[in-house]
Formats: C-alpha cells, sequence, structure tokens
C-alpha cells in the first residue's frame, strides 16, 4: 500500500466516527443535510404507526422497544415518543443508538447507547443509516482488474492491489465489475450486509427497517456514489473529518443477508411506505378555504409537507428494506416494486 494511503473503508472510519470525527461535532447531522426526520413531524408520526402495528402484531407485549439507530440528536426517537397512544408509552422502551454524547434536554425516557440493544422485542428502524457505515472502493484498471482504490487524507485517490477473497466474492455476486469499461467503479456493500444482519439478529420479534437512497442489482450506478455533504451542499468526500462521507446502498444485499434471521424482507419505496401509513400529500378541498380558512391553510401546510416526504424524484424515491423478524410482523406495509432511488440527500440544510 502507498505511503500515507488506506483503503476508503479504513479511512471513512476514522474520517466520521474518530474521535474528531464528522458524527461528533457539535452541530449533528442536521447541521450539514436534510433528512426526512427534519423534513416534517409527518414523517415521526408515520413511523409511530408503524411501531403500532408491530405491537398489534406482537399481541401488545409487557414491554416493546423502539430503536432509533443512528439517531442523530434524538429528533425522531423525540417525534415518535410525541405520537405514541398513552397505553403504548406505558409499554415502550425507547432507545436511542448514536456515538455522539446524549443531547442535552432529551426526554429522560430515552436510553441512549452507543450499539443497538439485543434481544428486545419490537422496531428497530434505521433512517440513513447503512450509507454511513464505511466500505471499501473499487475500480476497474485498463486490463479489467477490479482494484481496491485507495485514498490519502486530502481525498487525492490511486489503485492498489486487485479485490481479492470476500470481497471480491461478494462483487462477483451483488456488483460485477467483470468486462466494465476502465474507469467503472464499485462499492462493496458486505460491511453493510454484517450490520444489517447484526441489527436483525438483535430482535427476538417484531421488525427491522432501513430507509436509505439505493439501487439495485440490475441498476447499479457505473461509477459509483461515494460523496461527501457540507453546510447543506454536496462536496468531494475528503475523508479527514470536515464533512459528511456517503455512498447509496445496496438494500437487495442487506436484505440477502438479513434473511437469515427470519423471514424474507421486502423492498419498496418510500413514497409506497408513506402512502400505506397514510402519509397522502393531496390538497385538501377549497371548499374548506371558505367554511374554515385557517383549516385550510394548516391542512394545506400538512399536504406541502406529506408531496416533499413521498415525491418520487425526492425523498419519496428512497428505499425502504422491510424486514421481519417472526412472522406476525410480515406484510405490516404494503408492498410493491421499488420506486427509482433518490439521488441523494435533500441539500437543504
Amino acid at each position: 500500500m502507498a505511503s500515507g494511503t488506506r483503503t476508503w473503508r479504513e479511512a471513512a472510519q476514522a474520517a466520521l466516527y474518530g474521535p474528531d470525527g464528522f458524527y461528533r461535532r457539535p452541530e449533528g447531522p442536521a447541521g450539514h443535510f436534510r433528512t426526512s426526520v427534519h423534513a416534517s413531524p409527518l414523517y415521526a408520526r408515520a413511523v409511530a404507526d408503524l411501531l403500532c402495528r408491530v405491537d398489534a402484531a406482537l399481541g401488545h407485549p409487557a414491554e416493546l422497544a423502539f430503536t432509533d439507530m443512528g439517531a442523530g440528536r434524538g429528533e425522531l426517537v423525540t417525534g415518535v415518543l410525541a405520537h405514541c397512544p398513552a397505553e403504548l408509552t406505558e409499554r415502550l422502551r425507547p432507545y436511542a443508538v448514536e456515538i455522539a454524547a446524549r443531547p442535552a434536554g432529551l426526554d429522560p425516557r430515552v436510553i441512549w447507547l452507543d450499539t443497538p440493544p439485543d434481544g428486545v422485542t419490537g422496531l428497530f428502524f434505521a433512517n440513513e443509516w447503512l450509507d454511513n457505515v464505511p466500505l471499501d472502493v473499487a475500480e476497474a484498471d485498463g486490463d479489467g482488474t477490479a482494484r481496491q482504490v485507495l485514498v490519502r487524507p486530502d481525498g487525492e485517490e490511486l489503485l492498489g492491489d486487485p479485490v481479492a477473497g470476500e470481497d471480491a466474492a461478494w462483487l462477483a455476486g451483488w456488483w460485477p465489475l467483470e468486462g466494465a469499461p476502465p474507469g467503472s467503479r464499485a462499492e462493496i456493500g458486505r460491511p453493510r450486509d454484517a450490520a444489517w444482519a447484526g441489527a436483525v439478529a438483535g430482535l427476538r420479534a417484531g421488525l427491522a427497517v432501513a430507509v436509505d437512497y439505493a439501487h439495485a442489482r440490475a441498476a447499479r450506478p457505473p461509477m459509483g456514489t461515494l460523496t461527501g455533504f457540507r453546510d447543506g451542499r454536496e462536496v468531494r468526500p475528503v475523508p479527514d473529518g470536515s464533512c459528511d462521507i456517503t455512498a447509496h446502498v445496496a438494500l437487495d444485499a442487506c436484505a440477502a443477508a438479513g434473511a437469515d434471521h427470519g423471514p424474507a424482507g421486502s423492498l419498496i419505496s418510500q413514497r409506497e411506505a408513506l402512502r400505506a401509513l397514510g402519509v397522502d400529500g393531496g390538497r385538501p378541498p377549497l371548499s374548506l378555504a371558505s367554511t374554515d380558512p385557517v383549516a385550510y391553510v394548516r391542512a394545506l401546510g400538512r399536504a406541502g409537507e406529506a408531496a416533499e416526504l413521498t415525491a418520487p424524484g425526492g425523498l419519496g424515491g428512497f428505499g425502504w428494506l422491510l424486514q421481519p423478524v417472526g412472522a406476525a410482523c410480515a406484510d405490516l406495509v404494503a408492498d410493491g416494486p421499488a420506486g427509482p432511488p433518490s439521488e441523494g440527500r435533500d441539500p437543504e440544510g
């Protein structure tokens, strides 16, 4: 390996999660990019609705866990608690999983952890977590050989040794570079598969959900998706802790890895998932404007927020992986063919 270089997985791990890493910065992720959680409280309400469905499917257990994986500063778990019925809240064990320190003022009921709880029953929800699980990058050289991409601290790249072993097997099965034009790239999703399988294994029973901008094997992006975000803008990925480093997720590969722990998962778009959970961007009837103008304005605002969350070319194009653990929590959200993947985070920070 060339002096001063690391693999992208090693470099991103340090840049995101090291002592001075991006995800330990005081402003939190919301200071740099906008997710569905930040776009509207309707998102947390929909997740709370899904949590209620899991609760009912499991027969209203004495203790039900809600795990907010990659919790940022606790925005989603706070919103879910606000929308849960009192009867469920009394039985709920809310967990927020994040490497940063517990934020001041967070609801004391929330259990703040740096690793997911194990052996719980309920809903595990990971909104834009897997895209930040560091991975290695491969590139086809002039002879068509898939080589490891190495990176310097300033973001300059060079090619290393040929990809071998389990990484080569993963590429062959999920993102083949054989025969691809020189310069074609792939992101080796094996660490994400392992992270997802571990999260699913932590549930005794319930439902695990991963929400991310994603792609399928039949339509992998030929140049990969590795990028950075800083201050609401997409930037060149530089592994120095100054920016987020992210890449779209091969959710189909994650689904296969998670299937070892229960029924097969399903992949749908966020648009389909949120509509099934009652989030609809339809405008209120104009007649309401004359009978109750204040209610009309409020309904119009909610419709605008719902439209943003479900827009096919934006947040609505995110993929939802629904992985049940046990048969009771299968088919809790209407499924169908996955929609087109989002091309990135909403840059409005």
